[in-house]
């Protein structure tokens, strides 16, 4: 085994959020306060946004996203900021127009994105590379090709080995990454899958990003680097494991342990955590833990997150008892349409199908929307080809044909035509794609906070409930020679 000096991503600020708060858990204030210390750390960057936690600051957190970019650049000069783009789409699911794409990456390179990771759900290298193009056209300064891992009879080596050539071919292309959203590679796999991948990318660097889900990622994290690995996606320990990525702490000692090494500032990482220990007590919010390995995951392949909204909508509807039939119709519905990758917004089309074909008397009785859509092509070619019954039967209905009559997402100019000419590009962006009252929610707010102090938290919160009681005209809170004292009425406050 040769060693080698591995660069890190972190993942703290986007997917170990997602994976473990969904995506709700992190305000901009929260982040800011906590930047210039990750950026003392020597990351390679920070996997930071996405168009859908941009949607999630706007609707939860009444926040601008594009202000929380252009902050989080002035508190993390150093470090690039990385967005995850899923192929031609940007907060919607269904695919945008091209010009509405070029208009996003401009917007995200103007407010501090210089790092851009493309995948497609549809793991169409035709996608990836189209949107490449655009990034770099909009000034994109380092884009990345992923290439979704997951387990079914037509993702073998072979496909992603392909897949990885094609992108690295790709002159916009700088790096390639393996994305296993499920964490579902093994050491096994790994030491097949990986070398291949090395040599189809040629000298281009090699990353991979995977999470904890069954225990698997940090064992085979430890070994990647000697398969071809030259970066490595982590989180702070507080924000990995659980459904995260592997914890920072634990992979870079692993790694020194078998002679890699690492020039991260690891005081530095140790403060980031102890930074978001303090912060998840104070607001209520779990911390991850080592997951344990379970064999029908493999099968069903449901993120973390959504199998236990599945077991509170069964409980609640007093099915419970049937979790069984419902992983196994998961297992059936992925293959009737064509082995989707389990990843949003798929594994949620798959898993709604699979509980409504459980409880009603016929399976495909009832089909969603979603389901429809994904079947008559809105979200791209499946990899593989759908069951012929199936297809047809739900091509055949007649939502079926006033779905694929409805008009794709018009173009910029007729867009703009439907808002005032002196909104910024950037809130036209986001009246174009959301609903009009979330965005006329987080303009009212005014500008994001730029700080947090998590020993003022549980005030904070109070003082949030204490908002919403129309019964309560006078507050005092005394502890500790801190004295508070509110009236409605006056809006008087004191403190001592």
């Amino acid at each position: 085994m040769s060693a080698k000096r591995i660069q890190f991503i972190d993942t703290s600020l986007r997917d170990g959020n997602q994976s473990l708060w969904g995506a709700t858990g992190l305000r901009t204030g929260m982040m800011l306060e906590i930047a210039p210390v990750l950026d003392q750390v020597g990351y390679h960057a920070l996997d930071f946004s996405t168009s859908t936690h941009m949607a999630v600051s706007v609707r939860f957190h009444k926040e601008d996203p594009w202000e929380r970019f252009r902050l989080m650049k002035e508190r993390a000069p150093r470090t690039p900021l990385s967005f995850l783009s899923t192929g031609m789409r940007f907060i919607s699911w269904e695919v945008a127009n091209p010009e509405l794409m070029a208009l996003s990456f401009r917007l995200l390179v103007r407010n501090g994105v210089e790092r851009f990771m493309v995948m497609d759900p549809m793991n169409s290298a035709d996608a990836v590379i189209d949107s490449s193009r655009i990034i770099a056209k909009e000034g994109g300064r380092e884009i990345i090709g992923a290439l979704v891992y997951t387990v079914s009879p037509f993702h073998d080596d072979a496909f992603f080995s392909a897949m990885a050539s094609r992108l690295a071919a790709e002159p916009t292309i700088g790096r390639i990454y393996l994305k296993d959203p499920g964490g579902l590679l093994t050491p096994e796999r790994a030491r097949t899958l990986l070398p291949l991948l090395r040599v189809a990318v040629g000298d281009k660097p090699l990353e991979l990003h995977s999470h904890c889900t069954i225990g698997l990622a940090p064992f085979t994290y430890a070994i990647a680097p000697e398969l071809g690995i030259d970066s490595l996606h982590t989180a702070a320990r507080p924000l990995g494991n659980g459904s995260s990525q592997p914890a920072i702490e634990n992979v870079v000692a692993n790694l020194q342990a078998n002679g890699h090494t690492v020039d991260l500032d690891m005081d530095a990482a140790a403060r980031v955590s102890a930074y978001f220990v303090a912060l998840a007590k104070a607001q209520g919010l779990p911390q991850g833990v080592p997951q344990e390995y379970d064999a029908r995951y493999f099968k069903h392949q449901l993120p973390g997150g959504m199998l236990g909204t599945m077991r509170r909508q069964l409980r609640e509807m007093r099915q419970e008892h049937r979790i069984a039939e419902v992983f196994e119709e998961v297992e059936r519905v992925r293959a009737e349409l064509g082995y989707p990758i389990m990843v949003t917004p798929f594994s949620q089309v798959v898993a709604t199908m699979a509980v409504m074909n459980v409880l009603a008397p016929e399976r495909y009785a009832n089909v969603p929307d979603e389901v429809i859509r994904y079947v008559i092509g809105r979200f791209g070619t499946p990899l593989a080809p759908m069951d012929g019954d199936v297809r047809d039967r739900i091509l055949a209905l007649p939502r079926a044909k006033e779905l694929a009559q409805q008009a794709s997402m018009p173009g910029l100019d007729e867009l703009r035509r439907r808002f005032s000419a002196r909104l910024s590009d950037e809130e036209f962006l986001l009246r174009a794609v959301m609903p009009a009252d979330q965005v006329d929610a987080m303009v009212a707010s005014g500008p994001c906070r730029r700080g947090f102090n998590a020993a003022l938290a549980p005030v904070e919160k109070l003082l949030e409930s204490l908002g919403t009681r129309q019964d309560v005209d006078h507050v005092r809170l005394e502890r500790d020679g801190f004295r508070l004292e509110l009236t409605r009425h006056s809006g008087d406050v004191a403190e001592a």
